[in-house]
């Protein structure tokens, strides 16, 4: 292997980049519109990198907890492309970016049928959320839960009780999403449960360690390979690492495929997601947002550790 697998020495080296990431994010701010979500810390960084054979480095706040957030959406889709299959899970949400921004309600409005454009927007996610298995809320979450766990190889991951239901009653968007999803025949499932399942996903708690392990397994074509288990089929690991190319990072996804070269995804919470193809997985958390609603220094950090270490999937 190359690049970064070559290149990165230490956890000296990375906390270099940290640090003169970390000057960014005063220019961003926290997001505000879940309220649990406020209390972060806006000058905090942390960023790991887990490489295939078990190895790693760390840098930054590296104890910080970060949830999900909208990270959690390619995990769920990945889930229902193993139980629904590719061709149930595409006839209800679409394969497009949009240039719309990822709460928005217009497209479906706009488009006959009305499906979401991709599963990397809310009304995606949602439809795909609603496709999970399970008799119960409970025990479809449980699922959810017990695969994010598997990725990331630690069965300790829980979930933020506190923020799930500060998104939970702070979702009245989600809801009309999902009231408009059922008036059109794409969910029919009760709104209130879909929303506590949803809420709950995205509140899912862990560190940027654990995200690297996640970002290291996509990046391997779904396979753990110190242990040989193929954790998801590599064409599942290969449809996700597309999306979070064209639709990762909100309506900053063309511009972050320019700089920084990655499969990648972001959330509110402030976390990146990162799969380097056949390398390596970076997990980052930096709550500062930009304009896009992506970390502001997190993006920044990423896109140094791109120049320096040649990450881009484009580089030749």
């Amino acid at each position: 292997m190359s690049g970064l697998v070559s290149h990165c020495k230490s956890n000296e080296e990375l906390q270099e980049l940290v640090d003169v990431a970390k000057t960014y994010t005063k220019q961003g701010k926290v997001a505000d519109y879940i309220p649990a979500l406020k209390q972060a810390r806006r000058d905090d960084l942390s960023v790991a990198i887990s490489y295939p054979d078990g190895k790693g480095y760390c840098a930054g706040d590296v104890s910080d907890k970060l949830t999900l957030q909208s990270i959690s959406k390619v995990l769920t889709l990945a889930m229902a492309l193993l139980e629904k299959g590719e061709e149930h899970v595409f006839s209800y949400v679409g394969k497009e970016p949009t240039g719309d921004p990822f709460n928005s309600i217009a497209k479906l409005e706009t488009n006959t049928p009305s499906k979401p454009l991709n599963p990397m927007i809310n009304a995606g996610a949602l439809t795909v959320t609603h496709m999970i298995v399970g008799k119960s809320v409970d025990e479809r979450f449980s699922r959810i839960l017990q695969f994010v766990r598997d990725m990331a190889q630690n069965q300790d991951i829980g979930v933020n009780e506190e923020i799930a239901r500060s998104e939970y009653d702070s979702a009245d968007l989600n809801r009309s999403l999902s009231y408009f999803l059922k008036q059109h025949g794409v969910i029919n499932e009760d709104v209130e449960d879909l929303m506590e399942l949803y809420t709950k996903q995205c509140a899912i708690e862990m560190d940027c360690k654990d995200l690297a392990r996640i970002g290291c397994i996509f990046a391997m074509n779904g396979k753990d390979v110190m242990t040989e288990k193929q954790i998801i089929p590599e064409d599942i690991a290969r449809i996700c690492k597309t999306f979070m190319v064209t639709c990762g990072m909100y309506n900053a996804s063309g511009e972050f495929a320019i700089n920084v070269g990655i499969p990648a995804k972001s959330g509110v919470s402030g976390g990146i997601l990162g799969a380097v193809p056949g390398k390596c997985g970076i997990g980052i958390y930096g709550a500062a947002l930009d304009d896009k609603g992506n970390s502001i220094a997190g993006i920044k950090l990423l896109e140094m550790m791109a120049k320096k270490y040649s990450l881009s999937m484009f580089n030749t």
